[in-house]
């Protein structure tokens, strides 16, 4: 499957998805590109689906990506996907996340967008 490689190479594209990836999971909605914004919810999608199988081997394969940022005490990003977000889709198969385009951002007018879990 092809994707937007972003203007940056893998090294940087891998650590920009993951700091992505981990910000949409502690605050739910974020405001990026729209090129990142859709990247970025090819891999979120990926992450719940982890999140809802819940094993052991799941819950390695997300730490591979998402970082380990706290987002409230005795809580880091892992396990907020683990215990809240993945028991939240259960039912739900695929789709998880949704786009909104905004308005251009001021200065270079890059398309924007918000990206949040449905």
């Amino acid at each position: 499957m092809a994707y937007s490689k972003l203007g940056r190479n893998s090294s940087q594209r891998k650590a920009l998805l993951r700091d992505l990836v981990t910000d949409i999971i502690i605050h739910e909605r974020i405001v990026t590109t729209e090129a990142k914004a859709k990247e970025l919810k090819r891999l979120a999608d990926k992450m719940i689906t982890l999140a809802k199988d819940g094993s052991l081997s799941a819950r390695r394969q997300a730490a591979k990506t998402v970082r380990f940022e706290t987002v409230t005490e005795g809580q880091n990003a892992l396990q907020k996907l683990f215990s809240e977000l993945g028991p939240r889709y259960q039912e739900r198969n695929g789709g998880y996340t949704r786009i909104i385009k905004t308005v251009p951002r001021r200065g270079d007018a890059a398309p924007m967008a918000i990206i949040e879990f449905v």
